[in-house]
């Protein structure tokens, strides 16, 4: 049983070897103290779990682990989710060749203290019932994220990244634009029922990444905020599942690269919203929110349709020339 205000920090790790005992140091060294770590490794073939196992003989109850077969990253985490302590409060995730700054865990609770409880913030979920382990709604399913601190494979750093949003994080930005950067992300336990005890099973293969599927789903019915104040060093060192960009050519290189693998795919942004009018449709109240997912589902079959739904779009991304990617993107019919 943990203490009020516990922080349970989600790790995924794979052949992390190299670089987990920095994160790991660098989260246990935390000053604030009520952390808890879960990690699930993901079929590692080096030393992960034996340097894994020597933290938890240093740090008894501290640090819980789950080992399992290679189901990648989206998997691997949602495995962490389901598994997650219901009894804390808080909730990180973690990637393992990360370093967190010292103000990290302080920084990300402090934050979701003074948003949760947000009288201001209209709740559009229609409930969390009682099931829900006795969350009650009075606190708000609430989300942050952060800048990070990019640097290389020895933690020099580079440039802040992402450096977004320009615009506030909305559900009309999630449904097409993750911000999240996922190592950033921390959440409360409202917002923990609020992704996993759903009446519909969720069926993850149809989500982009788990932390835009937090981003979107957190984001309709509860509050999200961007914060500008890097609390990681996001180390790049080729090897990244998901990697950020030092340049505008990194940037553009990146987009490239993602439009070559998924060209051949049909629309994947739509294919997630339509798993999220799926599984929260029902539950959606704000009149608003649901025209806009009904329209961006909805089939467009010529161009006649293409540039009506543009007219009644409201859907942004977070630049100009973004935003205009997508509205071409949206003729050519590849969205």
């Amino acid at each position: 049983m943990h203490t009020p205000g516990t922080l349970q920090v989600l790790m995924s790790t794979y052949n992390g070897a190299k670089y987990i005992s920095a994160q790991l140091d660098s989260i246990l060294s935390q000053p604030y103290e009520s952390i808890h770590i879960l990690i699930r490794d993901d079929g590692s073939s080096d030393e992960t779990i034996s340097i894994i196992e020597e933290y938890q003989t240093h740090y008894p109850n501290r640090i819980d682990l789950l080992k399992g077969e290679n189901i990648g990253v989206i998997p691997s985490f949602w495995s962490l989710l389901q598994h997650a302590d219901r009894e804390a409060t808080y909730y990180s995730f973690c990637d393992q060749d990360d370093v967190w700054m010292p103000h990290k865990a302080e920084t990300s609770v402090r934050l979701l203290q003074s948003l949760e409880t947000d009288k201001q913030q209209p709740l559009h979920a229609v409930s969390l019932d009682e099931r829900n382990h006795g969350f009650q709604q009075k606190f708000i399913p609430t989300m942050i994220c952060t800048d990070t601190q990019l640097t290389d494979g020895h933690l020099n750093p580079t440039v802040v990244w992402p450096g977004m949003p320009h615009l506030k994080p909305s559900f009309y930005n999630a449904l097409i634009q993750n911000i999240a950067v996922g190592a950033t992300v921390s959440f409360n336990a409202t917002a923990l029922s609020l992704l996993l005890d759903t009446k519909q099973t969720v069926n993850i293969a149809a989500i982009q990444m788990h932390d835009w599927w937090a981003y979107l789903v957190i984001s309709c019915f509860g509050k999200v905020h961007f914060e500008h104040q890097p609390t990681i060093y996001y180390r790049q060192h080729g090897g990244n599942a998901v990697g950020g960009e030092a340049n505008v050519y990194q940037k553009i290189k990146k987009k490239w690269n993602s439009f070559l693998k998924h060209r051949g795919d049909k629309k994947l942004l739509v294919q997630q919203a339509k798993e999220f009018y799926r599984v929260y449709g029902s539950q959606m109240t704000d009149v608003q929110m649901i025209d806009q997912l009904e329209q961006f589902i909805a089939p467009r079959t010529n161009l006649r349709a293409r540039f009506r739904y543009l007219r009644i779009c409201k859907l942004f991304r977070q630049s100009l020339t973004e935003q205009l990617l997508f509205r071409v993107l949206i003729l050519v019919g590849y969205i």
